[in-house]
């Protein structure tokens, strides 16, 4: 299971709370610099915010990697970036840029033979031969789910790691596209999409091997942003919003703020007592 982190203080909650890797999600970080999830960040600003985050947490982390930001030397270039910010991974998707949203209507994708040299080039790329290449294909809705089989073979076959099926239907399209294709898989349950939200341990049993939730935290935190506003506009006060709030003490032990001032203080003692010799 692999909770999106939008920032870095939410990966490091991630790890806090016992889950075991990192999703890094594009709509997340377009999102959280007021965009739209159609491809607007560059991969420097990408790489720059998924830098932050990998470093916050000991947990692998997946990163989302849209379109590869261009034609195959791009992605050469966006692996070597991603990879160098210290994620795990990372998936690119078939689409044709500018992307859409995954649950989309109107998705246009790609020739196969365009896409499998994107996969092959990022694999060619990687300086870690576990540093893992996933490849999205969106094919269930701008094609038909015969058409995503196909293309998910053909991009295991030049060499993805692990294939993400997006916006499959219904249960039995999940088990169907599992017993259709032998290459690991990653199931994404993000919420008012077209994909039933399946539990994980249904997931796995169907051989599924990664859950990714992407924009589900960001979902709360915006709703709860907006109830905590309209309270302080409404009330003049935040005082009626205090027992939903994260506390002083509880913001600064996921930070490991001692840390910090214990750090201080060595360094500072350390330097009087070269001072004083």
């Amino acid at each position: 299971m692999l909770p999106g982190a939008f920032n870095a203080l939410s990966a490091k909650l991630i790890q806090k709370l016992g889950f075991k890797g990192v999703y890094i999600s594009g709509a997340g970080l377009n999102n959280g610099a007021g965009f739209p999830d159609i491809g607007l960040l560059t991969l420097t600003e990408f790489a720059t915010m998924a830098r932050y985050i990998a470093r916050a947490t000991d947990l692998p982390c997946v990163c989302d990697a849209d379109t590869g930001f261009g034609e195959a030397v791009n992605v050469s270039r966006c692996v070597g970036e991603l990879e160098q910010a210290g994620v795990a991974g990372i998936h690119i998707e078939d689409q044709v840029f500018p992307k859409r949203c995954g649950h989309l209507a109107g998705k246009q994708l790609i020739p196969v033979e365009q896409m499998v040299r994107k996969i092959k080039t990022a694999v060619l790329s990687r300086k870690d031969k576990n540093f893992v290449i996933i490849a999205r294909t969106d094919a269930r809705s701008a094609e038909d789910f015969r058409g995503a089989v196909a293309r998910a073979r053909a991009y295991a076959q030049a060499g993805a790691d692990v294939i993400f099926p997006e916006a499959l239907k219904n249960k039995g399209e999940f088990a169907d596209f599992a017993r259709q294709v032998r290459t690991p898989l990653l199931a994404n349950m993000t919420e008012f999409g077209v994909s039933p939200l399946l539990n994980s341990k249904e997931l796995f049993a169907l051989g599924y091997k990664a859950v990714i939730y992407p924009m589900g935290a960001f979902r709360v935190m915006m709703k709860a942003s907006e109830d905590f506003y309209t309270s302080l506009l409404n009330e003049g006060t935040q005082a009626s919003q205090l027992g939903k709030m994260q506390t002083r003490e509880e913001l600064y032990a996921l930070l490991d703020y001692d840390s910090y001032a214990r750090l201080d203080e060595k360094a500072y003692g350390g330097f009087r007592k070269e001072r004083t010799k």
